[in-house]
């Protein structure tokens, strides 16, 4: 017999750190960091509608994991060069 253990998910967005991409529903890709049911915040990147109701899959880091992150983001365009369709 299978059961249902759903239970409800709080959230607190303590900050919002940035935009990575949006999109024509009004949704948009978000860097932000936030608190999970009253426990320590992590860096978490997901979509979000407008009004930060709703909310699709996403990834959570602990801080060491977005250090980590940056350090390999940092590496690996280190000397890359900025194309001019890139940031726009």
């Amino acid at each position: 017999m299978a059961t249902n253990n759903e239970r409800s998910v709080t959230y607190k967005i303590l900050d919002h750190i940035g935009v990575l991409a949006t999109y024509k529903n009004n949704w948009s890709k978000e860097l932000n960091l936030i608190q999970w049911n009253d426990r320590t915040p992590k860096f978490d990147i997901r979509d979000w509608d407008s009004d930060h109701e709703h909310m699709s899959r996403g990834i959570t880091l602990h801080e060491d994991e977005a250090r980590e992150l940056s350090r390999l983001l940092a590496d690996r365009f280190e000397d890359m060069p900025i194309s001019e369709d890139e940031g726009n």
